[in-house]
């Protein structure tokens, strides 16, 4: 008799326990990284007797959880992906937003600028044609620094969220770590203690979240996490910590992510981080944005310098050269541009100057430049990587319209230095004077026809190259239809229509004066003198102005039009935009799929635990009845022994 009590009290215990595990997992149906748990029966062994083994009933093995390793792994490697893709493309579409179309745009502003001129050029003398023209320049100048300071204020939300979010993943590796020393102590109890595992495994996939992990499980039940491939994030129950450092050059817009352990600083490399939002956010920051910024800097540097260059080629209604119509850059030792390198790396005494070549050919780029030897190496554009041999023995080197010397010093082998031509050039940009007289639309040069010119000769266009011009004035004399002598050079030249005549600068100038284009057939004894502007015509004189409007058409930015360098700089930062946003779609859907595999063997299904609860109850009621029974005969035989 108390062999069929002792059966049915294991059966009623163990289906109270399946009862209760049911519960468990109703109860967390919703709880995040909860795996579905299990109780495990086991069949007591039997004993034997004269009939054979007489079974004694069943026992709760163990409570597991339906987990599985593989499909964990690729779930948090592909939700860690997700999230620094979404984190980039949240970030690209503000940098998007920071340069629009429309009215509002810098790009309407700069045609604004230089059609502006239109008007001076017809009537040079209107004081308010003039003062219209420096208000557009005032106000594109605005909108320069509008723009850089947008993106100022955009890299400062970046670093703070960076901040925000090593703070977290640093207190996320502190929790394992305490998960670990627990787990560590409950393994010894020969159990699994599941819910411990799966809080692990909801860290371990929140730390995922901010940045990429590896992890290894050791002997002991404790998990080492592990972050840019091998460096040690989570050792058992020790820990390391991230954090948010400057790069080689110490570069203000740019960040690493640095694992300090010990007291040293281990900075990683960005291309090791893999996913997570801290890797999305340093990979928008240190590329996206400062692409956006250089694009930018590009853009303004070409165009103020174009029209201080061309503003400079004028005399204003005084007869006095122009002036900056533009806040100038320059490369000083005390300014941004200047180039830079870390002291603690850098062991020669070389010491780098930069200057404009051609405001035509800048690709909005970085520059590396790495010293073999003391004047030589490699200078490699960081945008795409393109690497330009060097050797300033030889004078000063040319790269994609940056002129770069080597001032002073000597360099050693390893030296690196750091050129950022145009992350600042927008940021404190103005417009340099605001009196209209003074602004230089007249051309310093000017062209006369000789009286008695029988042919068909007519001016096509005269440009000034420098101001006030030398070696002036300078009479062609044609001696037929097709060629002329000039009053500053001995011998004979070839004459074609339409074709640019160069004038002769002195020896000490390496500038041709002026280019003068005629059109039409002479003949002979006709002439033509380029001389300087007369005083007489020089407020009536509209050369310079014209020039100004002619920017509009010159070809500046990757073979477009200076007008049509902001459609290309916002299609460039879209197509950026676009990308980021498709492949943050794409990463998005693959996490959810395999976030779906996951919960599909590791999830509560209410249906099936509430036809477990019908199941084990009955279990557990008849378990009862078999109680009720036993003890029942066993009244039964108390009554007939006390009779």
């Amino acid at each position: 008799m108390s062999s069929l009590l002792n059966v049915a009290s294991r059966a009623l215990q163990a289906n109270q326990t399946i009862l209760q595990t049911a519960g468990h997992n109703i109860a967390n149906v919703n709880t995040p990284g909860y795996s579905r748990q299990s109780a495990v029966l086991k069949t007591t062994e039997g004993q034997i007797s004269g009939v054979g083994y007489i079974g004694k009933g069943v026992d709760v093995q163990t409570i597991t959880r339906n987990y599985n390793e593989f499909l964990t792994r690729q779930s948090a490697l592909a939700g860690s992906v997700s999230s620094g893709d979404t984190a980039r493309a949240e970030k690209m579409r503000m940098l998007e937003d920071i340069f629009p179309t429309g009215t509002s745009a810098l790009g309407e502003a700069v045609s604004d600028m230089l059609n502006a001129f239109a008007d001076v050029a017809g009537a040079p003398t209107d004081q308010t044609a003039r003062t219209v023209a420096l208000t557009r320049v005032s106000e594109t100048a605005s909108r320069m620094r509008t723009t850089s300071q947008s993106l100022d204020d955009l890299q400062t939300r970046v670093n703070q969220e960076i901040d925000q979010k090593v703070t977290t993943a640093n207190s996320i590796v502190k929790s394992i770590a305490a998960i670990n020393q627990r787990i560590s102590s409950a393994t010894g109890s020969g159990h699994t203690p599941n819910d411990l595992l799966d809080e692990r495994d909801q860290l371990v996939r929140e730390l995922n979240g901010y940045i990429q992990t590896t992890t290894i499980e050791n002997a002991d039940g404790t998990l080492g996490v592990f972050v840019a491939g091998s460096q040690p994030l989570v050792m058992g129950t020790s820990v390391s910590s991230l954090k948010r450092v400057s790069d080689d050059f110490n570069d203000p817009m740019k960040s690493k992510l640095a694992i300090s352990r010990n007291g040293q600083d281990q900075v990683m490399e960005e291309g090791s981080l893999g996913g997570g939002e801290i890797s999305g956010l340093i990979k928008f920051q240190n590329n996206d944005l400062n692409e956006g910024r250089n694009l930018l800097g590009r853009f303004t540097l070409a165009i103020s310098t174009s029209m201080n260059e061309q503003h400079k080629l004028g005399l204003d209604m005084d007869g006095n050269p122009g002036g900056n119509l533009l806040t100038p850059t320059a490369f000083g030792a005390k300014n941004i541009f200047q180039p830079t390198s870390p002291a603690s790396i850098n062991t020669g005494t070389a010491t780098l100057g930069l200057a404009i070549d051609d405001v035509n050919k800048f690709s909005g780029a970085d520059y590396e430049i790495n010293f073999s030897g003391a004047t030589s190496g490699n200078i490699t554009r960081r945008s795409d990587g393109v690497i330009t041999a060097f050797d300033f023995a030889n004078g000063p080197v040319v790269v994609d319209g940056l002129k770069l010397t080597q001032d002073s010093g000597t360099a050693q082998a390893g030296d690196r230095f750091l050129i950022k031509p145009f992350s600042t050039s927008a940021s404190n940009i103005q417009a340099e004077f605001s009196t209209p007289r003074a602004l230089a639309v007249a051309s310093p040069v000017m062209g006369q026809m000789g009286v008695s010119n029988t042919g068909s000769l007519m001016l096509s266009k005269l440009t000034a190259r420098t101001n006030p011009p030398v070696n002036v004035p300078v009479k062609l004399t044609f001696t037929g239809t097709a060629t002329y002598t000039r009053s500053d050079a001995a011998g004979s030249f070839t004459y074609t229509t339409g074709q640019s005549i160069e004038g002769t600068a002195p020896a000490t100038t390496p500038l041709s004066e002026w280019s003068v284009v005629l059109q039409g057939t002479p003949q002979a004894g006709d002439t033509f003198t380029v001389d300087a502007q007369s005083t007489d015509y020089r407020n009536s004189n509209t050369g310079n102005a014209q020039a100004m409007l002619n920017l509009r058409d010159q070809t500046m930015f990757d073979g477009a039009a200076l007008t049509d360098g902001y459609a290309g700089l916002i299609a460039h930062i879209g197509i950026r935009a676009q990308s980021a946003n498709f492949t943050s779609d794409v990463s998005s859907q693959i996490a959810t799929t395999l976030e779906t595999d996951r919960t599909s063997v590791s999830g509560v299904n209410l249906d099936e635990e509430a036809a477990k609860l019908i199941q084990y109850q009955q279990a557990y009621q008849a378990s009862a009845k078999v109680i009720q029974i036993a003890q029942g005969i066993f009244d039964t035989l108390i009554q007939s022994v006390s009779r």
